[in-house]
């Protein structure tokens, strides 16, 4: 189920769509085709127990395709910018391995940005990166809503990832929605401020 996502203030030429798996059986093929640097693979696949929310995730993209454009990218495409994105610091080959697919992975968020250059519109269409997916990866593809999200968000590795444990005013919110939206913005904050 891959939803096409309008982001403001990115240019009409980029096009945002996203799709979360469940149960993904085959992704060390997926990485491996990232490793191969296979193009029918040039997606952000994320693992999906690091991210937080919506919000979160489309904070990286947003972040990543803005680099895109400045033309001051770090990594070799817009996607593995959005993985990178979602790091507080700027070690990259850790950023892969903390927020990308691992052989291990069970949940997936994809991001794939289509881009349009020089006024001719991309060759790939939304139709052919769903149909892709559907074809390539073997999961249960569900609604990316926060419901969903969050019944995957492993909260002591994005603590521990962000640095976020001892936060002592966090641990005194007695409503676990309201401390996860708290830890959810702390953690965006975290990813902002990465190189500043």
């Amino acid at each position: 189920m891959l939803e096409t996502i309008p982001l403001e203030h990115i240019p009409s030429t980029h096009s945002v769509h996203v799709a979360l798996f469940r149960n993904v059986a085959n992704a060390s093929h997926l990485q491996s085709q990232l490793l191969g640097r296979n193009p029918d693979f040039e997606y952000a696949f994320v693992d999906a127990s690091t991210v937080a929310s919506r919000f979160h995730l489309l904070s990286a993209v947003y972040k990543a395709v803005g680099i895109e454009i400045s033309g001051n990218m770090k990594t070799p495409n817009v996607h593995s910018e959005i993985v990178c994105s979602l790091s507080s610091n700027n070690n990259i080959s850790e950023a892969y391995r903390r927020f990308g697919i691992q052989p291990s992975t069970k949940d997936i968020v994809v991001v794939k940005v289509l881009v349009s250059r020089d006024e001719t519109p991309s060759v790939i269409t939304p139709e052919d990166v769903e149909k892709h997916l559907t074809e390539h990866v073997q999961g249960e593809s569900v609604p990316f809503s926060d419901d969903e999200i969050a019944k995957l968000t492993d909260w002591p590795k994005l603590r521990k990832y962000h640095k976020l444990n001892g936060v002592n005013y966090v641990e005194g919110i007695k409503d676990e929605e309201v401390k996860r939206k708290e830890l959810g913005l702390l953690v965006v904050s975290a990813m902002a401020l990465r190189g500043l």
